[in-house]
């Protein structure tokens, strides 16, 4: 079973705790579309899945990176009736097989991106390929954003086992940015989870080790040392500084957050706000969406309400 939910808690927080001078945004790719610092439209390419109903991966990912004024192009990587986590009787078509020669069109086109976003992929012959379209887009000058979705609440998701979870170290190692959860974080450290047993200095040598594996920023999801209060954590490897942004704990498992959160993330970061700013703008906009979704009471397997924020997020940019 393809799990495609994030905790309703996993991804969202609301005050600021600073340990050092704010990250700054990732420095280093160009404007796919131009030169960098032209007022060219960015473009982002995001490959996932498309679940056609309840809202996760490129169903969330499109309007919500669109939204924020980004040109936002899609590479499937499988069709499915419905995502896995709550539906019975699903299809699903797997497109493992059209993955390089879409790439191999673009390539000639000259398709240029400003990031390549990555969530949910389904193997470990998705993640070869995938590896080879990062060195590709990374030698254009993109930034590589990966959404290393496999695993929470100390499980991995049913169709993964621990040589994904090393497949997905390897594909983080190629990337700019990471954004696992506590979860996904200890699998490709080949670490135990510790549950809630963990406090400040675990996490900060969690964020530091996984910057290490590549990436130059890594954000951390599900940071909680209060049990009312969960948030994420930003590490910025050429300053060695950290973030903190918390909120109140919301009740409930909610499908989609993960991917809603990982979204507005990248659409801040290409919008040229500073990676602690980046964290707020996600965490505000996830926890909006659940707000509004726990308020309504609607069944959650259907993914939350993120549709009426996206008037205020777009005015954000």
């Amino acid at each position: 079973m393809k799990c495609l939910a994030r905790s309703a808690t996993t991804k969202c927080c609301v005050e600021t705790y600073l340990v050092e001078t704010p990250s700054e945004r990732l420095e280093g790719h160009s404007t796919g579309r131009g030169k960098k610092g032209s007022s060219m439209q960015k473009h982002v390419i995001t490959i996932q899945d498309i679940s056609c109903i309840g809202r996760c991966s490129l169903t969330v990912a499109l309007p919500i990176i669109s939204a924020a004024g980004i040109e936002t192009s899609i590479l499937p990587t499988a069709i499915l009736s419905t995502h896995t986590g709550g539906f019975e009787g699903y299809t699903f078509r797997d497109l493992t097989e059209d993955i390089m020669p879409i790439i191999a069109h673009w390539q000639s086109l000259d398709t240029q991106a400003d990031a390549i976003y990555t969530g949910y992929l389904g193997s470990d012959q998705q993640l070869r390929l995938i590896a080879d379209i990062f060195r590709y887009f990374k030698a254009q000058g993109s930034l590589i954003f990966v959404d290393p979705a496999m695993a929470d609440n100390g499980q991995l998701y049913p169709a993964f086992d621990l040589a994904f979870a090393l497949g997905m170290r390897n594909l983080c190692s190629l990337a700019d940015l990471i954004v696992p959860n506590i979860t996904e974080a200890t699998l490709m450290l080949g670490r135990e989870y510790p549950d809630e047993d963990y406090d400040q200095p675990y996490i900060e040598q969690l964020l530091r080790d996984l910057a290490a594996i590549g990436p130059n920023q890594v954000v951390l999801t599900g940071v909680s040392f209060v049990y009312d209060r969960i948030g994420a954590a930003a590490y910025n490897k050429a300053t060695d500084s950290i973030d903190y942004y918390f909120t109140e704990r919301i009740d409930g498992y909610y499908h989609g957050t993960g991917d809603i959160y990982s979204s507005a993330l990248l659409a801040a970061i290409i919008n040229d706000k500073p990676i602690a700013q980046s964290i707020q703008i996600a965490c505000d906009f996830t926890l909006d969406a659940i707000k509004r979704t726990y308020v309504a009471a609607t069944d959650p397997k259907y993914g939350v309400d993120f549709e009426h924020s996206l008037g205020a997020f777009s005015a954000l940019f």
